[in-house]
C-alpha cells in the first residue's frame, strides 16, 4: 500500500487527538544524520534536530550499535525492581558533566517534563517549602506542575484551566526588549515583598538559555546575583537545561559559561541521541532529601536509553562535538548575519554555541514582532527541501537546531536556502 504525505495526514486527522500539534505536514520514512526522507521519497536537511534532540544527528552509527548490543541483553525490568549497570554509569557519568564542585548525584527519568517535576518534589523534599518562582517566557513542559512553570497559556495551557498554585513568575533579562538584569532581580524582590517570604520559597527554576521562549541567553551578572539571592534566602537554584545542554550551546552544559553553578541541573533532549531519557543532577545532600520510593518510574532509566546515552557521551569525546559545536555555531551565525545586512526584517541574530535563533520585525522594529514572515519562512524553506521551527513569545523567532554531526557543505545549503526564502517573501 502506497503512503502520501496527504493520505497520512487525512488518517493522522481521524485518529490523532487534536490537541498534539505538527508543524509540518510530512510523514518521515527514514533518516541520517542531518537528512530525513518522507513517505513519497521526498529528502530533507533537518535544520530542527527533533527539537534538539538529535545532536549527535538520526541514528547515529554509535547510538544504533549500543542499543542493538543492549537488546540482546535486556530491554527493561524496571531500575526499581531489579538494577542494570547502565543506569548506574550514566549517573556517574552525569554527575561528573554537571558543572560544580560538590559530590553530585542522579536520579533518571524519560521526558524533559518528569525531570523539572522531580527537579521541583527533591527542592521542596531538601528545604521544606513550597513556593517556585520562574521566568517570563519561560518553557519548562506540559504537565501539569509544569505548565505551571512554563510562561505562555497559548497554546499549552488554552482551555485548561488554572494551573497548581505556589509559583510565582519574575521577569527574564532581556536587554534586546528593554528588561535589564536590574529589572529581573528587582522583579524577583518585588515576589519577596508583595506575593511570598523567601523562607516560603524552595527554588528558583530558569532556562540558562530560554527555548521556546525565543533563544535569549542569561547574562552572567544575572545568574551570579541570582546564584547571590538565593544563597542570602537558602533557595536552591534550579537550572532547566533541556533544551541547552548535551552540548548545543558549546559547552556540555550551559552552566557552565554562566560562571556559577546550579544547586539542581535538568537535562532530556540529545542526552540520549533520539531514545527517551531525561534526568535531575545535583548536589548529593539535596538530591538525597527524598526517601526511598519518593523517585522513579516503570520506565525511567531504561537499559536501552541508557545504553544510547553512553553512547552518544562517547560520541562527544570521540568526535570531539563540543569543539564542533563552537564552530557550527560561528558559521551559521556569520551566515545569518550577513543574510541581515540585507533585510531589514531580521533584527537580532543571536546564539550560544550551535544554539542559534534570528527574530524578525516589521520593517526591522523589534517591537513590532513579524510571526506572519516568520511562518511563512518556515514553509517556504520545506518547499524547498529544509525543514525549520519557529518559536518565541510572539512567533517571530526562526531557531536552529541542526546535528553537530552536519557537514559544513550541508550547513552552507541550509544557509542557502533561508537565503532565498528571504529574498522571495521579505
Amino acid at each position: 500500500m502506497s503512503h502520501t504525505n496527504d493520505s497520512l495526514m487525512h488518517r493522522r486527522s481521524a485518529a490523532v487527538a487534536r490537541g498534539v500539534g505538527q508543524t509540518h505536514p510530512i510523514f518521515v520514512a527514514r533518516a541520517e544524520n542531518a537528512k530525513v526522507w518522507d513517505v513519497e521519497g521526498n529528502e530533507f536537511l533537518d535544520f530542527a534536530g527533533g527539537i534538539a534532540v538529535l545532536n549527535t544527528g538520526h541514528l547515529h552509527p554509535r547510538v544504533v550499535a549500543a542499543v542493538q548490543e543492549q537488546l540482546t541483553k535486556v530491554s527493561h525490568t524496571c531500575f526499581q525492581v531489579l538494577a542494570y549497570e547502565p543506569y548506574v554509569e550514566v549517573c556517574e557519568k552525569l554527575n561528573e558533566l554537571v558543572p560544580g564542585n560538590f559530590p553530585k548525584k542522579t536520579a533518571l527519568f524519560n521526558s524533559g517534563s518528569e525531570a523539572v517535576e522531580n527537579a521541583v518534589k527533591i527542592a521542596r523534599a531538601a528545604t521544606q517549602r513550597a513556593g517556585v518562582i520562574a521566568f517570563s517566557s519561560a518553557y519548562h513542559g506540559r504537565t501539569m506542575m509544569t505548565l505551571s512553570l512554563t510562561g505562555k497559556v497559548a497554546p499549552y495551557s488554552t482551555g485548561m484551566g488554572l494551573m497548581p498554585g505556589g509559583v510565582y513568575r519574575a521577569l527574564y533579562p532581556c536587554e534586546l526588549h528593554g528588561i535589564s538584569v536590574d529589572d529581573a532581580i528587582a522583579s524577583v524582590e518585588r515576589i519577596f515583598k508583595n506575593d511570598a517570604a523567601p523562607g516560603d520559597i524552595a527554588a528558583i527554576i530558569l532556562e540558562p538559555v530560554q527555548g521556546e521562549g525565543g533563544f535569549y541567553a542569561a547574562p552572567k551578572e544575572f545568574m551570579q546575583r541570582l546564584r547571590k539571592l538565593c544563597d542570602t534566602h537558602g533557595i536552591l537554584l534550579i537550572a532547566d537545561e533541556v533544551q541547552s545542554g548535551a552540548g548545543r550551546t558549546g559547552t556540555f552544559f550551559a552552566m557552565e559559561q554562566m560562571g556559577v553553578d546550579a544547586d539542581l541541573v535538568t537535562f532530556a533532549k540529545s542526552i540520549a541521541g533520539g531514545f527517551p531519557l531525561s534526568g535531575v543532577t545535583g548536589r548529593a545532600t539535596v538530591m538525597d532529601a527524598v526517601t526511598p520510593g519518593g523517585l522513579g518510574g516503570t520506565y525511567a532509566g531504561s537499559p536501552i536509553a541508557c545504553a544510547a546515552a553512553l553512547a552518544v557521551i562517547e560520541t562527544f569525546e570521540e568526535e570531539k562535538l563540543l569543539e564542533r559545536s563552537k564552530a557550527v555555531g560561528e558559521r551559521l551565525t556569520a551566515g545569518l548575519r550577513e543574510l541581515a545586512t540585507k533585510h531589514a526584517q531580521i533584527c537580532d541574530v543571536r546564539g550560544l554555541g550551535a544554539m542559534i535563533a534570528m527574530e524578525l520585525g516589521k520593517g526591522g522594529d523589534i517591537e513590532q514582532p513579524d510571526a506572519e514572515l516568520t511562518s511563512q519562512i518556515v514553509v517556504r524553506a520545506r518547499q524547498k527541501g529544509l525543514i525549520l521551527l519557529s518559536c518565541g513569545s510572539y512567533g517571530n523567532v526562526l531557531r536552529i537546531l541542526v546535528p553537530l554531526t552536519a557537514s559544513d557543505e550541508e550547513l552552507d545549503r541550509g544557509l542557502a536556502i533561508i537565503g532565498e526564502c528571504f529574498a522571495e517573501l521579505a
